[in-house]
């Protein structure tokens, strides 16, 4: 298959987790009303973002994948026919994950990414709350398209969006929760522009297309800002939303990446006898 209509939900959160499942369960529909037969929630799709907080106890907001979010979206998947993505806080054992689960159109669990990279700055204080991603990057096949799903923090290290694509991603999804600190403001200044041109810049470099999907809202010290896009393989915007509540939906040409990766030679023309660095091997 060449040719895919994704949906991306974006969305604000409030402390009931039964009434964000309700609330993006709604914008899932309107979603799939649109074309779309693939869908990605946003990052911890139906929660309040915890990090914020230092060594702050949220475990009691972990579920395993047989919980009540992933079975509510499973549910609706099958309903509407379509695939979800459905990022959660995951519940495995000892350890709690950034994960997100993925869904296939009749409800059944295709497998799970749980999130590689963790910040820990300023309100990011993530590696308090999730231990690092055991099990790798994942490949998922959905309708003849091959994807990819990366998590927020992953979207800064250009190593993912290459290793995905060697495994044969034709398409990159990155669930988020990012904003602005309201009382703090960075001394890089604007982080909204070089969030979304690193995740531009991995369509261009990697000649594949990506779906970047954010959360909007005020919660504690944190304002997100939203600003969900989808773009093609050579980093061009098909569309971007604002900072309120909403969906996107757009028909991707999968079969540019092959023309842009044939044109251009950025894979083809790697030196990967010069990369042992990027492992910590000895390199030149």
């Amino acid at each position: 298959m060449t040719r895919v209509t994704i949906g991306l939900v974006q969305a604000s959160a409030s402390d009931s987790i039964e009434g964000n499942i309700r609330r993006t369960a709604e914008l899932v529909r309107e979603a799939a009303g649109k074309g779309a037969t693939l869908i990605c929630l946003q990052e911890l799709c139906c929660m309040r973002y915890p990090a914020q907080h230092r060594k702050k106890d949220a475990s009691s907001l972990a579920e395993g994948l047989d919980g009540r979010t992933v079975t509510a979206f499973a549910a609706l998947a099958k309903g509407l026919g379509v695939g979800i993505i459905v990022p959660l806080y995951e519940k495995a054992k000892i350890k709690l994950f950034n994960t997100a689960a993925v869904i296939d159109s009749e409800g059944k669990i295709m497998g799970s990414y749980r999130k590689v990279h963790i910040p820990y700055d300023p309100c990011y204080y993530e590696k308090d709350y999730f231990a690092e991603g055991d099990a790798g990057f994942q490949i998922f096949e959905m309708g003849g398209v091959k994807f990819s799903v990366l998590i927020c923090y992953d979207q800064w290290f250009p190593e993912a969006a290459r290793a995905v694509t060697l495994k044969g991603a034709e398409l990159i999804f990155y669930p988020t929760a990012i904003g602005n600190i309201i009382d703090g403001a960075p001394d890089e200044d604007d982080w909204h522009d070089s969030w979304k041109t690193i995740q531009r810049s991995h369509a261009i470099a990697n000649g594949t297309h990506v779906a970047a999907v954010n959360r909007v809202g005020k919660e504690g010290s944190l304002h997100f800002w939203g600003g969900s896009f989808i773009c093609d393989s050579f980093g061009r915007v098909l569309a971007e939303a604002g900072d309120k509540e909403g969906i996107l939906v757009a028909t991707l040409e999968l079969s540019k990446n092959k023309a842009v990766r044939d044109g251009w030679g950025f894979l083809r023309n790697r030196r990967p006898d010069c990369y042992g660095i990027l492992a910590g091997q000895q390199g030149r």
